[in-house]
């Protein structure tokens, strides 16, 4: 793989409109270099039998069944909102509407 030259990161970082000044572009250019060097690194070892995960522990997720259970009716729900109109909460009109 190629090194990237300090006018790659000039470019890079004039796309991400990054001012950066001589020092940093030549700093950044060997960091830059090193990180895509372990990126290659990285697809070297992967292998087609290794599947992708999006973390590195197992995560399951517990959720409960979705059962319907008795709950508030509008009347009781609205019954101490300061406003209600039409069986809804009141609120203040917040956009100008013509």
């Amino acid at each position: 793989m190629s090194a990237l030259s300090r006018d790659d990161v000039a470019h890079v970082a004039m796309l991400a409109r990054i001012q950066l000044s001589e020092d940093e572009l030549d700093r950044l250019a060997g960091q830059l270099d090193q990180i895509v060097g372990w990126v290659g690194q990285v697809n070297e070892v992967a292998a087609a039998d290794v599947a992708p995960m999006s973390h590195p522990l197992p995560l399951v997720n517990i959720t409960r069944a979705d059962e319907v259970r008795p709950s508030l009716s509008s009347e009781q729900a609205l019954s101490n909102a300061p406003s209600a109109q039409d069986g809804r909460f009141g609120v203040p009109r917040i956009l100008d509407e013509e």
